[in-house]
């Protein structure tokens, strides 16, 4: 790895100006392109200490061995650069969205004598008028055929339309009336092309105008009893009608807009578009991609922008744009967006109403998308076994680890320190073999100690599972009665893998070498470059990023913290939660509401004497001295102050009692 000292531009050298920079590696390869509106600014952040950069943008700056900047006189400008950089160079660090060419298109080649509908995939042509882009290719099929008896446009292939013209017959369409037949001169090309145009703007959500005149002439053909053209106009507008409510209305105003939800966790991110043309939802797509930059929301919204609009023009660019987070140089993407436009866009957060609605449905079609793609990737046996495989070379171990159990200890400043154990089998998490830790040796923070502690009592309590079932013979010759209770270790890992580096690896495998285990690999996942770290070894083993095993460490990982800090979260909320009155013997929580009831308080109950509480049904003799006892020993809590005034509370009002301990805890 290069130190990113041996490349830091020189004090001065750096421009205080609009810019794009490149950082390249030892082969001069392009890895990382940027944009900013202070170049000497942004640069400086990249040359700090490695250690307070992001886990990503320090492998990045580690990775590289050069840097280089172009001068531009805007921000609108250096967005422009940037775009056309990173379609160039395609950097391994920059954000890139999956291309959308699987997604297809309702396509009018207007550039065409004769214009075609048809289902268009791939990059867009010019003079071709686009509509959608659509989840699956049936849905542009079945609206086709409902409209082409309306606009009875060609349909056929290059081939087919010159064969037809040579033998001077039309193919079916043209017999059944949905093709108006202009290969044997039944329509002029200009009359063709106004159909192609009529379709377009129905297509495009003007709608109301057409309808109405169709309507007209219906009526017009009733009253001058043309009840066979009447019929047809009728049949046409019922056409028109079933094809516009395959596009549910959704804006009341007709507004043309788009809208980008964006779903994201530590690794991946999902960004879903809805186009929304005439108030209806006219086409939608979505993507996923891995964060191998440090980017947030606003910057996933930015670099979706430019995968949306980068190559369109005129109408394909909407008036409105509506995101969830407005990236950090919002008025240059306005500018860029109404330069592609020819006309003011609005790039706004939608705030109240309809538009707010519909931004949350893209966003929950966000998170199913995003959830799919995990689940697809994770479930795939023929992924999982490639990442199992890919552990298994990368850690040299005997056979692809199918059991792996993943310890993270979670605290805040020292308090309620817990510790987790996930478990994977075959790639797949398996919650119920979850469990959960309390760190009772001793108090404050020690995350190596306590990782020393968590896989001991993991482990001596396989070795009790192993001697009640006579895998294991004690020294005295004698097993432990079997008490019924289910074995919830009995089942030994092929691998652990421990939240952390260097010192979590070793007192992991300390602890497996004093209880004698010698059958189980550890290893850690460092978070900060995403390092895996092997017992003794100074140097760690570097997974690619596209690594599926890399993927499956980091998820097991990752749902190893979750898990720890769940249970931490609640371990505190109870602790917080609780009151003197939770440490009574026998006093359940109908009794206690019913003390607090009846005096009002847990300092008037501490003030109370015994014959006073006895007072209180259901509470006798002997529990109102445990009470009493109770009380006498606890530390009253100190006053409560109003913060807004400063004037003490003088009531104590009580808190509510902790729940019992949750299932899966190892005490």
């Amino acid at each position: 790895m290069a130190d990113p000292s041996s490349y830091r531009p020189k004090p001065g050298q750096i421009p205080d100006s609009p810019g794009v920079y490149k950082f390249r590696d030892e082969h001069r390869r392009v890895i990382y392109v940027g944009k900013a509106k202070s170049l000497r600014q942004r640069l400086a952040s990249y040359f700090q200490d490695v250690a307070g950069l992001h886990p990503r943008t320090a492998t990045m700056v580690t990775t590289a061995a050069s840097v280089e900047w172009t001068v531009v006189s805007t921000e609108v400008e250096a967005l422009q650069l940037e775009y056309s950089w990173i379609k160039e160079f395609d950097p391994r660090f920059n954000v890139k969205y999956r291309d959308d060419k699987s997604y297809p298109s309702l396509a009018v080649t207007l550039n065409e004598e004769y214009p075609r509908v048809q289902v268009m995939r791939g990059p867009k042509k010019k003079g071709v008028r686009y509509f959608g882009p659509y989840g699956h290719a049936w849905a542009i099929r079945e609206t086709v055929d409902l409209m082409l008896r309306v606009f009875p446009v060609r349909t056929c292939s290059a081939g087919v339309f010159k064969r037809s013209a040579q033998i001077g017959r039309p193919c079916l369409l043209g017999y059944i009336g949905k093709c108006s037949a202009p290969c044997v001169g039944r329509v002029t090309p200009e009359e063709h092309r106004e159909l192609a145009e009529d379709f377009c703007d129905f297509m495009a959500g003007r709608t109301g105008t057409y309808l109405s005149r169709l309507e007209k002439e219906m009526h017009i053909a009733a009253e001058d009893m043309e009840y066979e053209k009447a019929a047809r106009l009728r049949d046409d507008i019922g056409a028109l009608r079933r094809a516009m409510e395959k596009n549910a209305v959704v804006l009341a105003d007709a507004t043309d807009a788009d809208l980008i939800a964006v779903a994201e966790d530590e690794l991946e991110a999902a960004v879903q578009i809805f186009h929304v043309r005439g108030g209806r939802v006219r086409g939608q797509r979505g993507w996923v991609t891995d964060k191998v930059e440090a980017v947030d929301t606003a910057g996933l919204v930015e670099h979706a922008l430019q995968q949306l609009y980068g190559e369109e023009k005129g109408e394909a660019v909407p008036k409105e744009v509506l995101v969830p987070a407005l990236p950090e140089d919002t008025p240059a993407l306005n500018q860029w967006l109404a330069d592609r436009r020819g006309s003011q866009v609005s790039l706004r957060i939608p705030q109240r109403g309809d538009k707010k609605a519909l931004m949350e449905t893209v966003h929950r079609n966000a998170l199913q998308s995003l959830a799919l793609h995990k689940t697809r990737r994770a479930s795939d046996l023929t992924t999982r076994s490639r990442a199992l495989e890919e552990i298994a070379q990368a850690l040299e171990l005997d056979s692809a680890p199918l059991r792996i159990e993943c310890f993270d200890i979670s605290h805040l400043q020292g308090d309620d320190v817990v510790a987790s154990m996930v478990v994977f089998e075959d790639g797949l998490a398996r919650k119920s073999e979850y469990r959960r830790f309390q760190i009772k040796s001793f108090e404050g923070q020690d995350d190596v100690r306590s990782m020393h502690e968590v896989v001991s009592r993991r482990f001596r309590r396989y070795l009790q599972e192993k001697l009640k079932t006579g895998e294991w013979e004690a020294e005295d010759g004698q097993a432990p009665e079997d008490d019924g209770r289910p074995k919830r270790f009995a089942y030994p890992p092929q691998l652990i893998v421990v939240d952390g580096g260097q010192p979590q690896v070793a007192a992991a495998k300390r602890a497996l070498e004093e209880l004698g285990v010698d059958d189980v690999a550890v290893c850690g996942l460092a978070k900060r470059l995403e390092e895996v770290w092997l017992p003794g070894e100074d140097d760690p083993v570097v997974l690619p990023r596209t690594s599926e095993g890399l993927y499956l460490l980091q998820r097991v990982r990752d749902e190893a913290h979750r898990f720890a800090i769940q249970y931490q979260r609640n371990k505190r909320g109870k602790r917080l939660k609780s009151g003197p009155l939770d440490v009574v013997p026998g006093l359940g929580e109908s009794r206690k509401q019913a003390l607090i009831k009846h005096f009002g308080s847990v300092k008037k109950l501490r003030q109370a004497t015994i014959d006073q509480i006895c007072e209180v049904p259901g509470i006798g003799r002997k529990t109102a001295e445990t009470v009493v006892a109770a009380l006498a020993q606890a530390v009253p809590a100190g006053p409560a102050v109003n913060t807004a005034t400063g004037e003490i509370i003088e009531d104590e009002t009580p808190a509510p009692a902790g729940a019992s301990s949750e299932r899966g805890t190892e005490q």
